[in-house]
């Protein structure tokens, strides 16, 4: 199921920590990046931030410029983000002000929550997940139920670490804050356990008074049926078949090699570089040493589904993957019968072993350089 944009924001001490011990909350940034953040919050269709932050911050989660608030509604969005909390026990303060500020709210919890919050008359749209909480059920709600499709989380340290775990974060903008808390009570950011690997991609670094935004992507490929970097390198093999030269007898492709540390190993296209027959898989997989022991754990993301048969040379893409050593794929769009009857790369690439991922929210942009074979 397609899930929202998620973007994970927050600001930390140069030690890594959300706040100190004291009893008035640790505000790490200033006028310039709190206006960052409101402008920010303006962009997005929801606002989530967990139980946690709720009790020990007591925050509003608002749009506070009126501009952007009638810049919102101008364009036919509400006058402010939805705002959501997650809690898996529900027992949360009726009075607090997240609930009784802005618009729209909903409190996504589990079945025992919901009752809990019931009962305490929590004034917003309490959604039960089932008997525990599951964050791909969450989000899969947002966007399908609530028209969510970019989504800001604000905290605390355990929401985002879930989520960076669980390899759902899309985006991170992180603010460092020139000072030191030294208190190892005081929440930390990110707290233990098993992170995706690899390097984040940094795409912004930028000034901001005495404070320092860093904006990163994840780029690792997933090893299941998700990750929030899938996305970013899907999104970039539709963006090379947008670069192949039209034709009326094939499909224009793209396709990227990634390794499994989100190094990008290859990239290809169909019909690059002047040969009027090679596949996207097929180009960028040429330009990799066939030893490559990283192959072995890598991830090959095509636009359209390898293919299973072809006419033009022996070898299918689906097999070229497979010699090569891969053994996940990921891609937007089946492969239609418009050239080849009953095609079935995704078989072929199962049957051997391999995982493939269907992500096909990005089939239309995968379908768009294609758009002169339909008929």
């Amino acid at each position: 199921m397609p899930l929202p944009h998620v973007l994970l924001s927050a600001a930390v001490s140069l030690d890594g920590y959300l706040d100190d011990t004291g009893p008035e909350r640790l505000l790490l940034s200033g006028p310039a990046d709190f206006d960052r953040v409101d402008e920010v919050r303006a962009s997005v269709d929801a606002i989530l931030v967990g139980a946690g932050t709720i009790r020990a911050d007591n925050p509003r989660l608002l749009v506070n410029s009126a501009e952007r608030r009638a810049a919102r509604v101008a364009d036919g969005r509400a006058e402010y983000p939805l705002k959501v909390t997650v809690s898996g026990s529900g027992e949360l303060d009726p009075a607090a002000r997240f609930w009784h500020t802005g618009g729209d709210k909903a409190l996504l919890t589990t079945d025992d929550g919901a009752r809990r919050a019931r009962a305490l008359g929590i004034a917003a749209d309490v959604v039960s997940l089932g008997p525990v909480l599951d964050w791909t059920a969450a989000l899969e709600y947002l966007h399908d139920r609530r028209d969510v499709r970019r989504l800001m989380v604000e905290g605390g340290g355990t929401v985002h670490t879930q989520l960076l775990q669980q390899g759902l974060a899309d985006e991170l903008h992180l603010v460092l804050a020139p000072l030191f808390v030294g208190d190892p009570a005081a929440p930390r950011l990110f707290g233990p356990g098993a992170y995706q690997g690899g390097r984040l991609r940094l795409v912004e670094s930028r000034r901001l008074e005495d404070v320092v935004l860093n904006r990163y992507l994840p780029t690792a490929p997933g090893t299941g049926d998700r990750a929030a970097a899938d996305r970013h390198w899907l999104a970039l093999a539709c963006e090379l078949a947008e670069l192949c030269p039209p034709s009326d007898t094939a499909f224009s492709v793209g396709a990227v090699v990634v390794a499994a540390d989100g190094s990008e190993l290859a990239r290809g296209y169909s019909r690059e570089g002047g040969d009027p027959v090679v596949h996207a898989e097929e180009a960028a997989l040429a330009k990799v040493d066939p030893g490559d022991p990283r192959l072995a754990r890598a991830t090959v993301y095509s636009s359209l589904e390898p293919c299973a048969r072809r006419a033009s040379r022996p070898t299918p893409c689906a097999r070229l993957i497979l010699d090569a050593g891969v053994r996940r794929v990921v891609t937007a769009w089946r492969e239609p019968d418009t050239f080849v009857a009953g095609a079935d790369g995704s078989g072929v690439l199962t049957a051997a072993g391999a995982a493939v991922v269907v992500l096909d929210e990005y089939a239309e942009r995968a379908k768009a350089p294609n758009r002169h074979l339909e008929g």
